[in-house]
């Protein structure tokens, strides 16, 4: 098989789609590897490392698209890069379709294969490969909000683990996933005082015990969200449905009854957010108030630190790249259930009902296609 590593160009994107232990794994199997030039460099992977392990570089994306028969990227084309797929081909990155209608008709029109790393799904319900990304994204929410809490930035000027004398500030987490238990283990490292809601009642035990005790555990509802979003400086927003649309846990009317300079990291913008007021932003320019609230909603949060999260992404996300380059798609599909359910378009047909369901467009059965 022939795979393609286009560079990435969305915004403040600096990862790229696969490493060079990766390219060598591929080419020891047969394939060929094109790799579009400098594509690792915001990684700190140059063009030598990649060519010493059998890839082929090539100077612009056209060429990539044109020769490829599987594209590995890490975020969904932009719709200039969307122009260059053909049908069959196989699309394999992360495509977060439920809020993007657009893309996805565009995909859909396109003829391709789009496999997304976002709900490729273990029998047990796990995420392998949004598993790496979420761990970045949740320990960075920390980060990033403790920094947005601080007067400069226009926040209400708390230090999360205050001091002697001086009371913590008060995080609350909604969602207690991958990316919440990774946010409430950072916050607790600053000395944060930390309330974590989850409709999972055997999950709130679980954390409860993780954790020692060092967290308020709360059942997630109307009321204790309410309460929580009035006594907090910091809320990361966390919730996750597999390839749906992220419910609005934060109405507006909820968001005026937070503290004037408080902060919100709505992790889960790239599934169209937990709040009715968020809309996308970027790394060069990640925050907007509304109602005195400071909104960061970066939709490609690990990409900051991009060689420690393509490291991670790859070190998940290539054994199933392989797999599919060995085996072929339907053979690929056929002996792993997980990859399977990765499967969000098939050739101008939705295969996953979650997507289908948030668009409002007819589902397919991968079966029965």
């Amino acid at each position: 098989m022939i795979i393609g590593i286009p560079k990435e160009i969305k915004e403040d994107e600096y990862r790229v789609g696969i490493v060079p232990a990766g390219v060598k794994d591929l080419v020891s199997n047969g394939h060929r590897v094109l790799v579009e030039k400098n594509a690792g460099i915001g990684s700190g992977i140059f063009d030598v490392e990649f060519k010493i392990e059998g890839a082929e570089i090539l100077n612009n994306p056209a060429d990539i698209y044109c020769q490829a028969e599987m594209i590995m990227k890490v975020k969904e084309p932009l719709q200039s890069e969307c122009k260059y797929l053909r049908k069959g081909q196989i699309l394999y990155a992360f495509l977060h379709l439920a809020p993007a209608k657009e893309l996805t008709e565009t995909l859909l029109n396109q003829g391709i294969i789009a496999i997304a790393f976002e709900t490729v799904e273990l029998e047990d319900g796990s995420l392998p490969l949004l598993i790496p990304m979420s761990e970045v994204a949740g320990r960075m929410a920390i980060h990033e909000g403790a920094k947005y809490l601080e007067r400069e930035k226009g926040g209400r000027g708390i230090l999360l683990g205050g001091v002697p004398g001086v009371k913590p500030g008060n995080v609350v987490i909604l969602g207690g996933g991958i990316v919440g238990s990774n946010a409430a283990r950072m916050a607790i490292g600053t000395g944060a005082k930390v309330t974590l809601l989850d409709i999972n009642l055997k999950k709130l035990r679980y954390l409860d015990d993780v954790f020692g005790g060092r967290i308020t555990t709360l059942s997630s509802n109307s009321h204790n969200i309410i309460e929580s979003l009035e006594k907090a400086d910091l809320v990361i927003g966390a919730v996750l449905i597999t390839g749906a649309k992220a419910p609005k846990l934060i109405t507006r009317k909820r968001l005026k009854r937070m503290q004037k300079g408080s902060v919100i990291i709505d992790v889960c913008i790239d599934q169209g957010g937990s709040l009715e007021t968020s809309r996308p932003t970027t790394h060069s320019n990640p925050t907007y108030i509304e109602e005195g609230v400071i909104h960061y909603c970066v939709t490609n949060m690990p990409g900051a630190v991009s060689r420690t999260s393509t490291f991670a992404l790859t070190n998940a996300t290539f054994p199933y790249a392989l797999e599919l380059a060995n085996n072929g798609f339907k053979k690929a599909i056929q002996k792993n259930s997980a990859l399977r359910k990765g499967v969000n378009i098939y050739k101008g047909e939705i295969t996953h009902p979650s997507v289908s369901d948030s668009l409002n467009l007819l589902y397919s059965p991968l079966e029965k296609i």
